[in-house]
């Protein structure tokens, strides 16, 4: 037998311990959305206890653990831990608000506005060229682009599906038909210049955009100072994407694109739980 064969033999896995920086109230929720599923669909046991299942894929969400090694730390397969993964985030993603609901609690709650902007998540580079429509020139990568709404202190009330990387904020935001369901609910809209020409009514704007300088204008000081006062009144909407930005597992995303959406809508109730406690 050679040196190398009884290393192997001796070898044994480790299994280390891991702070996971999140609520019990967050944990005791996503554990008892997944024991009302269980009874739903009258599933005699699992291999773990919902709560134990729960800490699992907050682990997999919060610090982007690979499955192989939650799976190999907890005795089941990574086909397991996957399995839970997406179940739960089916789960979540089912409790996201819908558009026109998420704009009439603002409304409800007397809002007067919400504040709107588009980012990019990014992915991997995929081969082929059906990868690239995911290539955005603006951020010099490969990855979704997502429209989300906050209120005016930066709390996440809605996120949009996830469309290619090249797609514009304004090309998005008429496809959900932003203006339309604002006007609806009564509210207007702080937006950056992304969004210039989307709202074309000048006598009773609802979504504010601010002033840009062209070769031949000039920004004046009053309307350098509105710009100003408009950016202010932006800055929530960046603590917003801050928030759902810090669960690692969209630092880049290995996920299919076409579940993204739910991963992202999953993610939104999972921050909201974390700030409202």
């Amino acid at each position: 037998m050679t040196n190398t064969e009884e290393r192997a033999e001796d070898t044994c896995p480790l299994v280390y311990q891991c702070r996971l920086p999140l609520s019990t109230s967050t944990v005791n929720h996503l554990a008892d959305l997944l024991r009302r599923h269980l009874k739903a669909i009258r599933s005699r046991w699992r291999i773990l206890p919902p709560g134990k299942i729960a800490v699992i894929v907050l682990a997999v969400l919060r610090h982007d653990q690979r499955l192989a090694d939650m799976a190999g730390g907890n005795n089941v397969s990574e086909s397991t831990v996957r399995r839970w993964r997406d179940e739960l985030i089916g789960l979540l993603a089912a409790q996201a608000p819908r558009l026109d609901r998420a704009l009439k609690k603002v409304a409800r709650q007397g809002g007067e506005l919400v504040l709107i902007d588009g980012t990019l998540i990014r992915t991997r580079r995929r081969t082929g060229k059906a990868d690239r429509r995911n290539y955005s020139g603006k951020h010099r990568g490969h990855g979704l682009h997502f429209l989300a709404l906050t209120d005016e202190n930066g709390r996440l009330i809605w996120i949009s599906a996830a469309r290619p990387g090249r797609t514009h904020d304004n090309t998005a935001a008429r496809h959900d038909h932003i203006l339309a369901h604002l006007r609806a609910a009564g509210l207007g809209a702080l937006a950056d210049l992304g969004f210039r020409g989307l709202d074309n009514d000048i006598l009773d704007p609802v979504i504010v955009t601010g002033y840009i300088a062209t070769r031949t204008h000039k920004l004046t000081r009053g309307e350098k100072a509105a710009n100003r006062v408009l950016a202010v009144g932006r800055a929530p909407v960046e603590h917003g994407f801050a928030h759902l930005k810090n669960w690692r597992i969209l630092t880049k995303l290995r996920t299919d694109p076409a579940r993204a959406t739910h991963l992202l809508r999953a993610l939104l109730v999972l921050t909201n739980l974390e700030i409202n406690r």
